[in-house]
């Protein structure tokens, strides 16, 4: 593969610097939408906005941000190993693509499948600790009432604890499931809206602060229509434990059980706020990388002007 050598000299890891702050970004901008989204779907009935109203008057506004500690302490490696293998598998899918050239989009689609599935080694613990912390203090649905964590180390002691590795990696298959697919349609959406809002920006990198968000935030919202319904199945599965009355079997068991007792809108119960989420979240996490990856190469001031 003759783009290695290019590749790294001109990179020397700086992809993986500018995913650390988008990825820090994106998780400070969207945790409370994440969190009523956890809990629309782990729920039978309720808007986000109703739903809102009930966490901040009964539990407190900070419960918004319960469980923000664990991604947060593992998004700057995340994204940053997101960003990094997307770099090198999109020129390994297109190796005869001149480095100072951008990859095609059939690569950047298959570095995002790649990407995804890599990826959900390191994500489905962290969102398991996650959706655990989320989910608690919500009286008689709260799957282990008694439980009370004050912390992500204290609920991956837990699970450790009572159910072990395989308990840690709890819904790992549905979130590769869900990751692979998910990312292809996030990267090839973002490198084909960022080109039709800019012309050219792909190889030039001079695309202004709005394109990126705009660009970023199409990308998020691709994602997320395309894997919702797994995401909705990921969240059920995952705030399982073996503390509590086992209610699914299985990927195949929740979703037909799912569908059965709450209809077939259930899958998609919450897609509002998700979407919501990932346009401010993702339009914060490519403008953070991109900026970041423009001081460390150099190239210039970002451009705030309108250009579309």
């Amino acid at each position: 593969m003759d783009f290695w050598p290019e590749f790294l000299a001109s990179s020397s890891g700086k992809e993986f610097v500018g995913g650390g702050f988008g990825g820090m970004a994106g998780i400070i901008s969207g945790y409370p939408l994440d969190t009523l989204r956890i809990r629309q779907q782990s729920s039978k009935s309720g808007s986000a906005l109703s739903m809102l109203r009930s966490v901040v008057a009964t539990e407190g506004p900070c419960a918004l941000y319960r469980g923000m500690a664990a991604p947060l302490a593992s998004v700057t490696f995340q994204n940053a190993m997101v960003f990094q293998i997307y770099a090198i598998l999109s020129r390994a899918f297109d190796s005869s693509v001149s480095a100072n050239d951008p990859p095609s989009y059939q690569s950047v689609a298959l570095a995002g499948v790649g990407t995804g599935a890599l990826q959900s080694i390191l994500l489905s613990p962290v969102e398991l600790v996650k959706i655990r912390l989320q989910l608690q203090n919500r009286g008689p649905t709260t799957l282990h009432p008694t439980a009370s964590h004050r912390g992500p180390i204290s609920v991956a002691k837990s699970i450790w604890r009572t159910e072990g590795l395989r308990g840690i990696y709890r819904g790992f298959t549905i979130t590769v499931l869900r990751d692979a697919p998910a990312h292809g349609f996030y990267f090839w959406t973002y490198e084909y809206a960022r080109e039709k809002l800019h012309p050219g920006c792909r190889k030039m990198g001079d695309e202004s602060l709005r394109t990126m968000l705009v660009a970023g935030g199409l990308g998020g919202v691709a994602s997320w229509i395309s894997c919702y319904p797994l995401d909705v199945v990921k969240t059920r599965l995952q705030a399982q434990s073996l503390s509590s009355p086992r209610k699914y079997n299985g990927i195949i068991d929740c979703l037909k059980k799912s569908v059965k007792q709450e209809g077939s809108g259930v899958l998609w119960r919450g897609l509002g706020t998700a979407v919501a989420r990932a346009f401010v979240v993702n339009g914060a996490v490519f403008a953070a990388y991109e900026t970041t990856l423009r001081c460390l190469f150099n190239n210039g001031s970002i451009q705030t002007e309108n250009t579309f």
